[in-house]
C-alpha cells in the first residue's frame, strides 16, 4: 500500500511506523521547499526486493558482460547525479517547519479554516464541497452554477490565487457530477486579511458573472 501524504505532511505530524504503510510519498514544494523534489519512504524489505527503475552511475556495485550487481539502499534507486540543490533546499525547509512546530502550524491553520468557513458563507451561491470535521485547511467550493475556471480567472484578475479544476480527483468529480471545484488552500503564513480579500473578490466575481 502506498499512501500519498503530500496534503498531510505540511499540516500535521505523521508517524509512518504507526501508520504501518508500505510506502509513503510526499512532495517538497507543499512544505515550503523547492519544486521537483520529494521524499519516498518505503519498508526496507520491500525496497530490497524491488529492481531499480532507472540505470546510471551510483546505482550499481559492479558491472560486467556476465551480469550486474546492484548497490545497497538507498543508492540502488539513485541513478546518476542527484538533485543536490533540491535536497539541500528541502532539508532547510523541513528544519524551518520543525523549528516552528507542527502542533503550532496545525493550530494556526485550523484558526484560518474556521475563519474562512465563517467569512465565505455569505457569498451568494456558495456551496462547500467536503465538510469533514477533521479536515486540513483547504476549502473546496462551487459558486452557484458558475464554472470554476471562470471564478478562478476573475479572482486572478484581482490578484487572488486559488486552484481550479479536478485537483487530481477526476473520478470523484465525475461521481459528484461536478466539472471541478475552486480550492483555497491556507497555510500558517496566510492571514485573516487575505481571507477577507478572497471573500470580497468572490463577491465581485459573482456580480460580474450574473
Amino acid at each position: 500500500v502506498l499512501l500519498d501524504g503530500a496534503q498531510a505532511v505540511p499540516h500535521m505530524s505523521v508517524d509512518v511506523q504507526a501508520l504501518d504503510a508500505d510506502f509513503y510519498a510526499f512532495s517538497g514544494h507543499k512544505m515550503c521547499g523547492p519544486t521537483g523534489i520529494g521524499i519516498l519512504y518505503g519498508k526496507e524489505h520491500l525496497l530490497e526486493a524491488m529492481d531499480p527503475y532507472m540505470g546510471g552511475g551510483e546505482m550499481i556495485r559492479n558491472v560486467s558482460f556476465a551480469g550486474t550487481t546492484f548497490n545497497d539502499l538507498p543508492y540502488k534507486f539513485e541513478a546518476g547525479t542527484p538533485n543536490i540543490a533540491g535536497g539541500i533546499g528541502l532539508g532547510a525547509a523541513i528544519d524551518y517547519i520543525q523549528e516552528i512546530g507542527m502542533n503550532r502550524i496545525a493550530a494556526r491553520e485550523q484558526e484560518l479554516l474556521a475563519y474562512a468557513n465563517q467569512r465565505l458563507t455569505d457569498v451568494p451561491g456558495m456551496r462547500f464541497i467536503g465538510t469533514a470535521p477533521n479536515k486540513a485547511s483547504v476549502v473546496s467550493f462551487m459558486v452557484g452554477n458558475h464554472h470554476p475556471y471562470d471564478v478562478g480567472v476573475l479572482l486572478d484578475r484581482q490578484g487572488i490565487a486559488i486552484r481550479t479544476g479536478h485537483h487530481c480527483t477526476e473520478p470523484l468529480m465525475d461521481r459528484l457530477g461536478l466539472p471541478g471545484t475552486c480550492r483555497a488552500s491556507m497555510a500558517f503564513y496566510n492571514t485573516e486579511e487575505e481571507i477577507d480579500r478572497l471573500r470580497d473578490g468572490l463577491m465581485k466575481a459573482v456580480k460580474m458573472l450574473g
